[in-house]
């Protein structure tokens, strides 16, 4: 069941809760470095970014996803996807743009990235169970049966 945009602005109040978020999901035991896959990582003090000690680079949590090099408040994005999940018929870019107060230019790319991040293969795996598609629904077996 998707949740409704009340929902999502409730869970997620600030930019921080966002980023905490992501790295639960992303993260779910300890850091791991986007550039490679290293888990030797420290955290950078009063900063939201890691330290790679295996690459020596830094490294947030939205680096290689939709949600990197952006200048859009995470609850922004996070209300954007909602609103497609929420979307029965699609969603235009002028409808998201009135919806989140951005240029339609602005939700015409963030549009783009959201489809684009929901048929990235490493996504797939997050479509098992009960997925609800246009007021109906199917089981998905495991990516290995598909």
């Amino acid at each position: 069941m998707a949740l409704s945009i009340a929902d999502v602005y409730g869970a997620f109040p600030s930019q921080d809760d966002c980023l905490e978020h992501l790295e639960r999901v992303r993260w779910p035991k300890s850091p791991a470095c986007p550039y490679c896959r290293s888990s030797r990582s420290s955290p950078l003090p009063k900063q939201r970014r890691h330290h790679c000690n295996a690459c020596n680079t830094t490294f947030s949590v939205t680096v290689g996803t939709i949600f990197h090099h952006t200048h859009m408040p995470l609850q922004k994005w996070f209300l954007a996807v909602a609103l497609v999940l929420n979307a029965k018929k699609g969603l235009s870019s002028r409808q998201m743009g009135r919806d989140l107060g951005v240029h339609r230019n602005t939700a015409w790319r963030i549009l783009m990235q959201i489809r684009h991040a929901m048929i990235q293969q490493e996504q797939r795996e997050l479509l098992q169970g009960v997925v609800e598609m246009d007021e109906t629904f199917r089981r998905r077996q495991a990516a290995s049966n598909s």
